[in-house]
């Protein structure tokens, strides 16, 4: 299969053909053979720290699976679900005020993906929600793409997608800085990780097969973080734009993900059907078979 244009869409090096071709063929071939027995549409969750690359291969698996199976694929994001700028300011007024920051277990809707999940399922017209990061808030719904054919697999793609919750003792004391002068007394992060607990992991329950692109550890988030947002800043054409953060901004940002991605890189390994090591520039060592 050429993938020639998949590359050339994603702005992607030669070098991802032989990627695609050695390590993630092998795990599309076992999700389509996987579909032909499911009784419905086959759930894909893919779990990796930010900018690991899980939104490129959930694409890749996506292309490839149309073009060599001719399947029905749908791809989502965890990204989608995110609540407006407004609710979760009114969310942090209530709260915490750390939960006006989109990004941690607490800031997505889950009931409207619990409701797209049901309709993929049930092979209903639904349209799927799409979030804006230039402006922080879900683009308008009459940009939502509408699926209106059954799907035959439904990849979902997010950084805390298939965490388990912490323990209470493990919440006791701050992992950054962050934490430790903004979240003292633990009420953002027992929030967090309570709404973890819950509706989250009734969504993660639905997830028929589970993979994960595993960093080396968080510190190399920080460094495919700022790539990421570079490249949205380039996208957009203006780095003034007062969404788009800078380095500093990001050093910042990113310590709201570091307890739950860390938490991630020790607990979820041994429970995905399919784990690719990643080193520090983001290229696989290894994969193996978590259970």
């Amino acid at each position: 299969m050429d993938i020639a244009p998949f590359i050339a869409e994603h702005r992607l090096p030669q070098s991802y053909t032989s990627v695609a071709q050695n390590w993630f063929n092998p795990m599309a071939d076992e999700l389509a053979l996987r579909q032909r027995s499911a009784l419905g549409p086959l759930f894909v969750g893919v779990n990796g720290s930010q900018g690991s690359g899980k939104s490129t291969l959930c694409d890749y698996l996506a292309f490839y699976l149309k073009k060599t199976k001719a399947l029905s694929v749908v791809v989502l994001s965890i990204d989608d679900f995110y609540l407006s700028r407004a609710q979760r300011t009114l969310l942090a007024q209530k709260v915490h005020p750390l939960l006006a920051t989109r990004g941690v277990p607490g800031t997505h809707d889950t009931q409207q993906a619990q409701s797209t999940f049901m309709a993929l399922k049930n092979s209903q017209e639904v349209a799927l929600p799409r979030f804006d990061k230039a402006t922080d808030n879900p683009f308008p719904e009459s940009e939502w793409p509408v699926i209106n054919t059954p799907a035959d697999i439904v990849l979902i793609e997010g950084w805390c997608w298939g965490v388990p919750p912490q323990e209470e003792h493990q919440l006791a004391q701050p992992v950054n800085q962050l934490e430790k002068d903004e979240d003292p007394e633990g009420i953002w992060r027992r929030f967090v990780n309570t709404q973890l607990a819950g509706t989250y992991q009734q969504l993660f329950k639905q997830m028929d097969y589970w993979a994960m692109l595993k960093a080396p550890s968080f510190d190399h988030v920080y460094q495919w973080r700022c790539e990421q947002e570079h490249k949205l800043a380039a996208r957009y054409g203006d780095t003034t734009n007062s969404n788009i953060m800078n380095d500093a901004q990001i050093a910042r940002f990113i310590q709201h993900y570091q307890r739950l991605t860390e938490h991630a890189l020790r607990m979820l390994p041994g429970q995905c059907d399919t784990v690719f090591e990643l080193d520090s520039e983001r290229a696989i060592t290894k994969s193996f078979k978590g259970n």
